[in-house]
């Protein structure tokens, strides 16, 4: 299978298989990158930063895109920017 054929049935799978489960409480997942047999999701919604989040991508998104083509799927997480800009004041005692 060509690269483009594989994350076109990633890109499908995410789609059709994954999005709707994650809709339904709130969140969506976001296709990173696939290179070296890896394929990068992050997150969004209430899936971001959920305690649950790699239980997801283990069960939900990594069972989903089984193929011979993809050796692991990885969670990229993200720290919200004004979450470190809250830290970066509390740190520098500005709150």
């Amino acid at each position: 299978m060509g690269k483009k054929v594989e994350l076109d049935n990633i890109q499908r799978i995410l789609e059709e298989d994954v999005r709707p489960a994650l809709m339904a409480h709130q969140g969506d997942v976001e296709l990173i990158s696939y290179k070296s047999q890896v394929v990068k999701v992050k997150l969004h919604g209430k899936c971001s930063g959920c305690p649950s989040a790699y239980l997801t991508t283990e069960e939900l998104i990594a069972a989903k895109i089984k193929m011979p083509e993809v050796k692991d799927v990885v969670l990229v997480q993200e720290v919200n920017p004004e979450l470190l800009d809250f830290a970066r004041r509390i740190l520098n005692h500005e709150i």
